[in-house]
């Protein structure tokens, strides 16, 4: 345990500086997963099975859960799913200004998946600007600094977007859904 300033999160600063502290603290936080962990492959079955419901709500496009639909299906299989441990909500308000180091990551919710899956609550979230170009800064910014998989983080994005469709937020996340495809 260690003191954190709660009062200044990455909110405080500027979205190109924000993004330069998650790409400077992303790479120490991933590891190989733990065998205990939960699986990214085993949420992506729960998660498709948000989908068929979500279809006749009427809140998105069908076409945005068929492509969701896709792509879990696409990811779940796929042995890269699982391969790192991350912190699977990692965004702007769980990075905090602290002593011993100028930031720390907070509220950690491990869990074994690939690093692409990793920048979705970042890229998907309206903290630091809802528009499509802030989106796809975020996006571009993130994987060209973490050496990452540009459309795999997309692609994770859109499904984590879809499988939290719901509520109030249902109009911002399907613009961020429209955006990414």
């Amino acid at each position: 345990m260690e003191r954190a300033r709660p009062d200044r999160d990455l909110h405080a600063i500027d979205v190109r500086a924000a993004c330069e502290v998650v790409a400077g603290l992303y790479g120490r936080l991933h590891r190989s997963p733990l065998p205990q962990l939960r699986k990214l492959s085993e949420l992506c079955l729960e998660w498709a099975n948000r989908l068929p419901p979500l279809a006749e709500s009427n809140l998105v496009p069908r076409r945005f859960i068929s492509q969701a639909d896709r792509l879990l299906h696409d990811f779940a299989s796929d042995p890269a799913t699982d391969s790192a441990l991350i912190h699977s909500d990692l965004h702007f308000a769980n990075v905090l200004a602290a002593d011993r180091e100028p930031w720390l990551v907070i509220d950690p919710k491990p869990l074994a998946a690939e690093r692409e899956f990793a920048v979705a609550p970042i890229v998907r979230s309206g903290e630091l600007g809802h528009s499509k170009r802030d989106v796809l800064y975020r996006l571009d910014r993130l994987c060209a600094e973490l050496d990452l998989d540009r459309e795999r983080a997309r692609g994770w994005t859109i499904v984590q977007t879809m499988a939290w469709m719901e509520g109030d937020g249902a109009p911002e996340r399907t613009e961020v859904v429209e955006w990414l495809l």
